[in-house]
């Protein structure tokens, strides 16, 4: 595997999603259009637990592109089965110990990059060692935010502006918590694993991402926020579109006949997983 990096000339890159099972998706997608510029060799590192799911989705997409997938096995624990190596399904009351045992993976996950030797590692937004591990190597790297720009606009404003600094606006008026969502956001931020806090993990993530941060949006809708963003992070902002993953088939007749004989229009709502 020691010469899979100059594999017709093209570029390795390695993906690494979070185990949020609404993380797999957009990292797929955008592996999906990376290996379809016919530039990279494309693999992507998860759980057993998700990887099943991304086999179905390769599997049924008849414009599939070679990626290859890389598994990373955790630590097999009695309140933690190989099954629950994904936030899928996970009770909430084990989260933190997918963390944990997560955050144990680190020295497999240095395995594999001895092994691909990747030009470029893209990483999610909550495994600090991830990046640490690259940088050790020679391996640039960098964070890709699976939610959106808004999102994450929002989420680091409320990093740096919160207590004690609370009178400090966000600067889109438009986009506003009420005070139980305020609550709710800021108990994500504080919570923690492995005695490291969620926020601290998630600003020593974009702290080591190398000058950029891909983030899953559209400049002509979210440019304002993704501009925020970057002037919070300190980071150049690149937008990667919305990586919506192509319907089955069967979907698109579904949607097609219950929208044919309506005059008015139809909202859709989309639910992502953690």
């Amino acid at each position: 595997m020691s010469t899979m990096n100059s594999y017709r000339g093209k570029k390795t890159v390695l993906m690494f999603p979070r185990l949020g099972h609404g993380h797999i998706s957009p990292f797929l997608e955008l592996a999906k259009k990376l290996s379809n510029t016919n530039l990279f060799n494309i693999y992507l590192c998860s759980t057993p637990a998700n990887l099943d799911s991304v086999k179905k989705n390769l599997k049924n997409d008849v414009d599939s592109p070679s990626i290859t997938l890389v598994e990373l096995h955790l630590s097999t624990l009695p309140e933690l089965p190989p099954h629950l190596h994904t936030t899928n399904g996970l009770p909430l009351h084990l989260m933190p110990l997918l963390k944990e045992a997560f955050d144990k993976s680190s020295p497999q996950f240095s395995r594999i990059l001895n092994t691909l030797k990747p030009h470029l590692l893209i990483y999610d937004m909550i495994q600090s060692w991830a990046p640490v591990s690259a940088a050790d190597r020679g391996i640039p790297s960098v964070m890709f935010i699976a939610t959106s720009a808004t999102m994450a606009a929002t989420m680091f404003h409320l990093y740096y502006f919160s207590e004690p600094r609370k009178g400090t606006p966000f600067p889109f008026p438009k986009f506003f918590f009420r005070t139980y969502e305020q609550n709710h956001m800021t108990e994500i931020l504080e919570s923690s694993a492995n005695n490291v806090k969620d926020k601290n993990r998630v600003m020593g993530c974009v702290g080591k991402s190398s000058r950029i941060v891909l983030v899953k949006s559209f400049k002509e809708i979210e440019g304002d926020h993704a501009d925020y963003l970057s002037r919070l992070t300190g980071k150049k902002v690149v937008s990667v579109g919305p990586l919506v993953a192509n319907p089955p088939c069967h979907a698109e007749i579904v949607l097609t006949a219950f929208g044919s004989d309506k005059d008015c229009n139809i909202t859709c709502v989309v639910l992502d997983g953690f």
